[in-house]
């Protein structure tokens, strides 16, 4: 039977109850979502990740309210206050403001006006002009003179500070506040005087008045930003006197002089406590959406990245381009081993394309290189003209490749492990031409906030932040497989079930025992134990192993289903995946059973056609335009390839071959509407655009797409 957490989230995410509950019991079983999403289909009925993700999200807020209610609880039963009816009216809540309401009258305050008022004796004429049956309140107020309060108007003003904070734990009079900011906020914001020029990256914000609730992600975040460092002064405004007037018919119950003090009191608890309070609730709430907006954007960009094209297992010369220092060039091979380094001076100022040519060749020959991987950096279009006029007895292609954080890893523990004896030009080289062969293996090593895509991401919630781009490492690695002989302690981190320990463990016993032969070797890793293995071995492939299926996304408690597939179709299992016509034989209807349904049986049938398949696509060349080389080149209405380097909400960059990417608003993307860059555009997609505007003293380039025909 499913739990109330598990209805609520069926709800709230509208979702099959049953498939939210047998996931619910997965991820509370310590199951990972990649092998949840890819081994359990037929208990969560085919959710995929991002559908398992969010019911893991919502799980964890739902356990983290429980924990806050047994938090309350506690701390009221202590007072002596707790009752059976607030006890249910708590658990029974399930909204966090809702529940911080409830709480409020009982959570333990700083010593406030009202507090003090209380100390003086004043709580019970509070009670008296609360009630507001009482005409001659000055006459009643006259019984609490005492040392602490000199006079009748200390009392009532005393009484009335008692008030204010009753008014502000009032439930209804909180809601009907978040209702007026709900319905007419608007968010204003002013530059800040004396800092207007310091400030002009802020100045579309410099007299800034919008309804909150339409402002867009990145505004909202550039605001913020603005804000924070000096250049805005930044607020959200109602109309307060028809909020106070919207308290005061909550509260005001009379026509008389105590009536009148409680309106008084009402308005002081809105200007003085309940208004910054409420304000400050949706500050955070829309910076909350905005966080939520943009870390999905950069997630996305993320995900496209690391799923990039590799090369494949090819011998790469990387080239890390420079000018005055050189050109720093390395040889791998075909699994990312650096064979040899060295450096070349063709460009500015030494222009050596003599030597540099002589070296080329020779490099390109004796380490029988099959591509040339060439970083996007400073000097890249310069290299890239020397390289293409070489002519190589074998020619080879050129391949651009973004340099975003190679700078990171160069100068990381890991590229000094790696390459102790090697100085950070070498490392980062190296990691130009890994980045060619295979992106994700490489790309893993980076903090994932490094890789250059996405915008405002260190003003975002940071926790949020690392577990999205956590979460999206983790679905590239396992979506594509790692072959657990030659991955490197990182790549293997990220795979279901293992994390940093069982990783270094894996590449220490590889190194002392040689490369694993099959799956179920990888048990004798120290501490790794069945679970883990249950939740790994479909993401770990063994091409070693005489078992072919230890090479491909089937799962090992699934290898006695397909052996008796073989078995029916009286071959072995390597033939059977080697002969398409037998496969197509297979009336995988028959093999349903108990815990096997047609999903798993489905993915089972793709992986005996094409083993072990790598998702991603194959890579390409791009070619820039030989006249353009500097934005000074750039003239309204040409025509240029380029390559999207970023996606935000507001439009795509696009690297056409000089230092400065342009920009594709989203208004200039399509003859149509396009709601979503992101759903329009991917990462290192190849784009033809023409030139807009050209701003050379901000260095500012605007692109559009509109009537361009695209690549296909």
């Amino acid at each position: 039977m499913a739990d109330k957490i598990s209805t609520l989230i069926s709800q709230e995410l509208n979702l099959p109850l049953n498939q939210v509950a047998n996931t619910v019991s997965l991820l509370r079983d310590d199951n990972s979502i990649p092998f949840i999403s890819r081994y359990r289909k037929e208990a969560t009925g085919g959710l995929d990740e991002i559908a398992i993700q969010s019911i893991e999200q919502t799980l964890k807020y739902y356990e983290e309210l429980q924990k806050r209610k047994s938090t309350i609880i506690k701390t009221i039963e202590e007072q002596g206050k707790l009752t059976d009816e607030l006890t249910t009216r708590i658990m029974n809540c399930y909204d966090a403001n809702t529940l911080e309401d409830i709480y409020l009258p009982y959570k333990p305050k700083r010593r406030t006006r009202a507090q003090v008022a209380r100390e003086h004796g004043l709580e019970p004429l509070a009670k008296i002009i609360m009630a507001q049956r009482e005409n001659h309140v000055e006459g009643r107020a006259e019984q609490f003179i005492n040392d602490d309060v000199p006079d009748v108007e200390a009392a009532i003003s005393g009484a009335q500070d008692i008030i204010a904070e009753w008014v502000s734990e009032n439930e209804s009079v909180r809601n009907s506040v978040r209702r007026s900011f709900r319905q007419e906020a608007m968010l204003i914001s002013h530059f800040v005087k004396g800092k207007e020029i310091e400030g002009r990256n802020y100045e579309n914000y410099y007299d800034f008045k919008q309804p909150l609730r339409r402002v867009s992600s990145h505004q909202l975040l550039a605001i913020r930003r603005g804000e924070s460092e000096g250049f805005l002064k930044v607020s959200i405004e109602i109309n307060d006197e028809r909020a106070i007037d919207n308290v005061c018919r909550i509260v005001v119950k009379g026509n008389n002089e105590a009536s009148r003090l409680v309106e008084e009191a009402a308005e002081d608890c809105y200007k003085r406590l309940i208004r910054s309070s409420i304000e400050t609730e949706f500050a955070a709430q829309s910076k909350g959406k905005a966080d939520d907006e943009a870390i999905d954007m950069f997630a996305q960009n993320a995900r496209q990245l690391l799923f990039a094209p590799p090369l494949g297992h090819k011998r790469i010369l990387a080239i890390d381009p420079g000018f005055r220092t050189g050109c720093k060039v390395v040889c791998l091979d075909e699994q990312g081993n650096l064979l040899h380094n060295d450096v070349i001076y063709p460009t500015a100022p030494t222009y050596d394309t003599e030597g540099a040519t002589r070296k080329m060749h020779h490099l390109t020959e004796v380490y029988k290189i099959q591509a040339i991987a060439l970083g996007n950096g400073t000097a890249s279009r310069e290299t890239e003209r020397f390289l293409k006029r070489i002519r190589f007895r074998t020619p080879l292609d050129v391949y651009v490749v973004s340099e975003n954080g190679a700078s990171i890893y160069s100068a990381s523990k890991i590229a000094r492990d790696e390459f102790p004896d090697k100085d950070v030009t070498v490392r980062g080289a190296v990691s130009i031409g890994r980045r060619l062969l295979d992106p994700l293996a490489e790309l893993v090593k980076i903090d994932p906030k490094s890789i250059g895509v996405g915008q405002y991401q260190h003003d975002v919630d940071q926790g949020k932040l690392k577990d999205a781009l956590t979460f999206t490492v983790e679905s590239c690695v396992n979506n594509v497989g790692v072959n657990i002989n030659t991955a490197s302690k990182e790549l293997l981190t990220y795979v279901s079930g293992l994390g940093p320990a069982l990783a270094q463990n894996i590449v220490k016993y590889r190194a002392e025992n040689g490369d694993f032969t099959s799956r179920e070797a990888i048990m004798k890793v120290p501490k790794l134990g069945i679970k883990t293995f249950t939740q790994a071995a479909g993401f770990l492939r063994v091409p070693e192993s005489s078992n072919p299926l230890d090479n491909s996304a089937v799962h090992p408690e699934r290898y006695a289903l397909v052996e008796q597939m073989a078995k029916d179709c009286g071959c072995t299992v390597g033939e059977l995946i080697k002969n398409k016509e037998k496969q197509q034989t297979i009336d995988i209807k028959r093999y349903v059973s108990g815990d096997v349904g047609m999903p798993t049986l489905i993915d089972i049938m793709k992986e005996l056609e094409k083993p072990g398949r790598d998702p991603r696509s194959s890579v390409q060349v791009v070619e820039f335009d030989e006249n353009v080389h500097e934005i000074k080149d750039l003239r309204p209405d040409m025509e240029l390839n380029g390559i999207v380097t970023n996606i935000t909400q507001f439009g795509a960059f696009v690297d056409i071959g000089i230092h400065e990417d342009g920009l594709v608003h989203v208004s200039q993307m399509s003859n149509k509407r396009v709601e979503s860059p992101a759903k329009f555009l991917k990462i290192n997609q190849h784009v033809r655009v023409r030139v807009i505007n050209v701003d050379l003293e901000r260095k500012r380039i605007s692109l559009s797409m509109k009537g361009v025909e695209q690549p296909h």
